[in-house]
């Protein structure tokens, strides 16, 4: 089982003067379910090299097993501290492509051709894809074959307006995935703010939040099994 993980290169909560980046449960979890799974894993990211990581993840309530076990794990860090440039990667060379979340995505992967590209590929060979929080923004501009969005008339989920606006952001991110999934036709679907929502539409994966990784890096191995 060959996994990509791809992570955000965006540091920059809009206006704010504040640092974003990738959400630090939202790797851990997911990485230590498809390495005990046996998976050999990449790390992939639009810059390369040591992806920024969200400095309220690192807070003492958000802290996990997962991220315990990441933050004693060498190993793990030196393959954080050197991911690929994500327009090395191909497809053909992965059976499933995760995304985790934390705003950055909102800015580079939603917006980024390479990623958006890559996306489309994994969904045309029937791949698996997953994408967690705020990484199903990735999605805003993916196409399905014919053209139409690729999550048009699909179950989808994603970070919530209602937790977007406790984290105090609903003016701040460039859009709401909530609003923008409605807008493109999805169907957008969410359980209560900051518990754990997985949906399973045929091969597309989505986690409505943080608690929502492991879940779904689990569905992800367990339709490769």
């Amino acid at each position: 089982m060959k996994v990509l993980m791809v992570l955000t290169s965006h540091d920059k909560l809009g206006d704010t003067g504040l640092k974003t980046g990738f959400w630090l449960e939202e790797f851990a979890a997911p990485y230590y379910i498809f390495k005990d799974a046996g998976a050999e894993i990449v790390l992939a990211s639009p810059a390369g090299g040591q992806p920024p990581l969200d400095p309220k993840s690192e807070l003492a309530d958000f802290q996990t097993d997962m991220t315990r076990r990441f933050n004693a794990d060498v190993d793990a860090q030196k393959a954080l501290a050197s991911t690929v440039k994500l327009e090395t990667v191909n497809e053909k060379d992965f059976d499933t492509v995760f995304y985790p979340g934390g705003h950055g995505p909102l800015w580079d992967l939603a917006e980024s051709k390479i990623s958006i590209a890559l996306i489309e590929s994994f969904e045309r060979a029937g791949k698996p894809i997953g994408f967690v929080c705020h990484a199903p923004g990735a999605l805003r501009h993916v196409k399905a074959d014919g053209g139409v969005p690729l999550i048009k008339g699909r179950r989808v989920t994603g970070f919530t307006n209602g937790e977007e606006a406790a984290v105090e952001l609903t003016n701040v991110v460039p859009f709401l995935i909530e609003d923008e999934f409605q807008r493109l036709g999805g169907h957008y679907q969410k359980g209560p703010d900051w518990s754990p929502f997985i949906i399973e539409d045929g091969k597309l994966v989505t986690g409505q939040n943080p608690a929502s990784s492991e879940g779904v890096a689990r569905a992800l191995v367990a339709q490769l099994k």
